[in-house]
């Protein structure tokens, strides 16, 4: 070998030496550089039209918290931007957080802890009963509202049927392995929360198992046992509950005569009626002054309706078409089941909750008492709708994130030798379609 040959065979291992070092690179005049290689990829790994719209929407629900408590504010507390609006951007703070928190760690870590949350929230729920706070005629939470199990257990049903489901695979559609447990997991959960009572949760828990088991691959008959089942038990619950049968009771005379239906439905559609298409203005509404019962929570979207107009609303709507648009897109490209079934149960949930909330301002259902996702005052349902979208975006993390070279060559090692053994194969990482190689 000559000197220049040797030379020449040193300099390429110099280079393989440096590209492999992380943060550095060689440019055209072989010089070395440093470069920020793992920012970039952290940065560009995130969803930007997902955290777009979930900061709209944080946006607009921080300036109509705002618009529908200074007055109570300055009355109670002294001061227009005082307990409400303080409290509310500080929730939006440590939600945030925990949202970068959740986006940034790989979503299977959480997996391993899906039993122990299942436990947890149903101990919650169960303690909650006894030892929690009476307001209204409901013990529903702790430490003056702040902290409600039942907002804890729509995270957990999402979570834990994801973990469960997606584990699960064709077992689901087995009666006794698939439609047993989820009918005994979310009766449970939902038979705890109807007892505080809470009707809302419990239909929202229902309604969000039902949609991931459906997602899942369950039996169609099995579908319709648990839609039958939640039948049976929303009418069993309306003959005990007088409070339940009351509003079904003013929301069927309401469909005649709408001066005839329930207050809170009625004041909320004058709040509609007075904002007329473009509102009356930012901090100009009139109904958030004693007539409108919660305007800071259940009430949020009237106020929304009556000091920007049907326009206003229809920008919120429109934002949440498009999480639910780009929520199920992010399930489609997930990497595995169990992150699928995350975002398709995350984005079902808040959807469900949007639309409950919106359905009973508008007067399309009897009244619950459903917040509105990212708008409403409440720090319990901010933290944990932001820590499933943190979830949803490292879903979208791990799945756009490219893998170092030694990994993709592991990998095509593996599928070749799989390959020459002619033996099954499970899919990998981004590949459900791997049909075993036919002989020949």
């Amino acid at each position: 070998m000559t000197d220049q040959a040797a030379a020449d065979v040193r300099q390429r291992r110099v280079r393989r030496r440096i590209r492999r070092r992380p943060g550095f690179t060689i440019i055209n005049d072989d010089s070395v550089r440093p470069v920020r290689h793992q920012q970039q990829r952290f940065l560009s790994s995130f969803d930007k039209p997902m955290l777009a719209i979930v900061l709209l929407l944080l946006i607009i629900g921080a300036l109509m918290v705002f618009s529908a408590t200074w007055d109570w504010s300055n009355q109670t507390y002294g001061s227009a931007s005082g307990f409400f609006v303080e409290e509310h951007l500080r929730n939006v703070v440590v939600s945030v957080i925990a949202l970068l928190l959740f986006a940034t760690v790989d979503y299977r870590f959480w997996k391993r802890f899906a039993v122990w949350l299942l436990i947890f929230t149903i101990i919650s729920l169960i303690a909650v009963r006894i030892f929690g706070e009476d307001i209204f005629g409901a013990r529903r939470s702790f430490t003056g509202g702040r902290l409600q199990p039942g907002e804890l257990a729509e995270f957990t049903i999402v979570f834990y049927m994801a973990a469960w489901l997606g584990s699960h695979n064709a077992r689901v559609r087995s009666f006794f392995y698939g439609f047993v447990p989820f009918a005994l997991i979310v009766g449970t959960i939902a038979a705890l929360i109807v007892s505080q009572p809470d009707l809302s949760s419990a239909a929202i828990v229902v309604l969000t198992a039902g949609v991931m088991f459906f997602v899942a691959g369950a039996n169609i008959i099995h579908m319709g046992a648990v839609g039958a089942s939640a039948l049976a038990a929303g009418l069993i619950v309306l003959q005990r509950w007088q409070y339940a049968q009351d509003r079904i009771a003013d929301f069927l005379v309401g469909l005649s005569d709408i001066t005839l239906t329930d207050y809170h439905t009625l004041q909320a559609i004058t709040a509609f009626v007075r904002g007329g298409w473009f509102g009356v203005g930012v901090g100009q509404s009139q109904q958030k002054f004693g007539a409108l019962p919660a305007p800071h929570t259940d009430s949020i979207f009237a106020i929304i309706g009556e000091e920007l107009g049907v326009m206003g609303a229809a920008v919120v709507v429109a934002l949440y078409i498009a999480f639910a648009i780009r929520g199920f897109q992010m399930a489609r490209r997930a990497k595995d089941n169990f992150g699928a079934l995350l975002c398709v149960g995350f984005t079902s949930w808040v959807i469900i909750q949007a639309l409950l909330n919106i359905a009973v301002m508008t007067g399309v259902i009897p009244s619950t008492g459903v917040p509105l996702p990212f708008i409403s005052f409440g720090g319990s349902s901010l933290l944990v709708v932001m820590i499933g979208v943190g979830l949803m975006l490292s879903v979208h993390r791990v799945a756009t994130r490219r893998k170092p070279a030694s990994e993709r060559r592991s990998d095509i090692a593996n599928f070749d030798r799989s390959w020459r053994n002619r033996r099954a194969r499970l899919s990998r990482a981004g590949n459900r379609t791997s049909a075993a190689p036919s002989e020949g």
